[in-house]
């Protein structure tokens, strides 16, 4: 019987995976994908805190939480000790990916710094570089034994370097050590080219070895996880006369503009080939198929994502859940080495 690839799985697994008896709390928890890498990896997701009615509704139906919170962060941690679990208080591992989407390296991103901004329609807005710092607080209420939090690599980029020394010094201020990593899925077991930072915690009570992360696992090509059919381009549209001159070389629309035009844009229209690494799924960006007409397809989505194929996205869009979410294989095999290197 042939082996099925990591990436193509299904949520029954979960319940043969075989548990390390260690809780875990998810914050900014989107539609679960690291919840989903963590009981992979043996853990139990024993609740969750989510500003998004339409993601928790979601991360309800796919992960039944003994104890979600629908509410921002702020909110939760202004919440008097009585109404949190006592379950929730010196937890194993603290998880967040606080969102920070005003470093990344798209756009003009120092303009962005201090506004307040919401994800979408119905979901209130948010000072996004404080989120962070609102986890923190949440951790020095808590006081999990480790904390994990996930994020876009251009934190650690020009003058955003400042933000993270910001950061590490939070952490050590409520008593954390702290080590920074930074990560492609690709080495992983993921078919995708993403690129994040963690920030990976531990009380400073405890006296854990340094955290030693360094996985090299064989990339995974588009090709291999390609799979249906995709929404054709119409060809009365921009993108298609864009599409017909594309050349072997070009990854996105900005080789092309830049040889159409002389100038860089539109580089958030990609092009997948079968012989490379998927990029990056983010929520709003396009993504066609380099030998058809066509966008790829959500199975596509699904897969590079490493999200389960029997996953229920209810009525939510499948490239906006899974761009939001971290990529559940590569959370599993973060979760896997803190329990072998730290806490087995």
């Amino acid at each position: 019987m042939k082996k099925m690839s990591e990436w193509n799985w299904s949520l029954d697994k979960i319940k043969d995976v075989k548990k390390n008896d260690f809780k875990v709390v998810s914050c900014f928890s989107c539609g679960g994908g690291s919840t989903m890498g963590f009981k992979l990896a043996g853990y139990e997701v024993i609740g969750n805190v989510e500003i998004d009615p339409s993601m928790m509704k979601l991360y309800k139906q796919n992960h039944n939480p003994k104890y979600p919170f629908e509410m921002p962060i702020q909110e939760f941690n202004r919440l008097s000790i009585s109404k949190i679990p006592k379950e929730f208080f010196n937890i194993d591992i603290l998880d967040g990916s606080p969102p920070c989407s005003t470093f990344s390296v798209s756009g003009k991103r120092e303009q962005k710094w201090g506004g307040a901004f919401s994800f979408r329609e119905g979901q209130a807005k948010q000072r996004l570089d404080d989120l962070f710092f609102d986890f923190i607080e949440t951790a020095d209420r808590l006081q999990p034994k480790i904390i994990v939090a996930e994020n876009v690599v251009g934190l650690i980029l020009g003058k955003a370097r400042g933000y993270v020394s910001a950061i590490i010094e939070a952490f050590d201020e409520v008593g954390y050590t702290t080590q920074l990593f930074k990560l492609n899925a690709a080495t992983m077991r993921v078919p995708q080219k993403r690129e994040r930072v963690f920030f990976v915690c531990h009380r400073k009570d405890l006296s854990y070895p340094k955290l030693r992360l360094e996985l090299h696992e064989q990339p995974i090509t588009y090709g291999a996880v390609r799979t249906g059919k995709g929404r054709p381009i119409s060809q009365e549209s921009e993108t298609y006369k864009r599409w017909k001159k594309r050349r072997p070389k070009d990854r996105n629309f900005g080789d092309i503009m830049k040889r159409e035009i002389g100038r860089d844009t539109n580089f958030s229209t990609v092009i997948f080939k079968d012989q490379l690494v998927p990029n990056t799924i983010t929520a709003s960006s396009m993504y066609l198929r380099n030998d058809v007409p066509e966008f790829i397809s959500n199975e596509d989505i699904i897969r590079i994502q490493t999200f389960p194929y029997d996953y229920d996205f209810m009525d939510q869009n499948v490239q906006y859940v899974c761009g939001m979410s971290v990529p559940p294989i590569m959370m599993k095999k973060i979760a896997e080495q803190i329990y072998l290197q730290w806490l087995k």
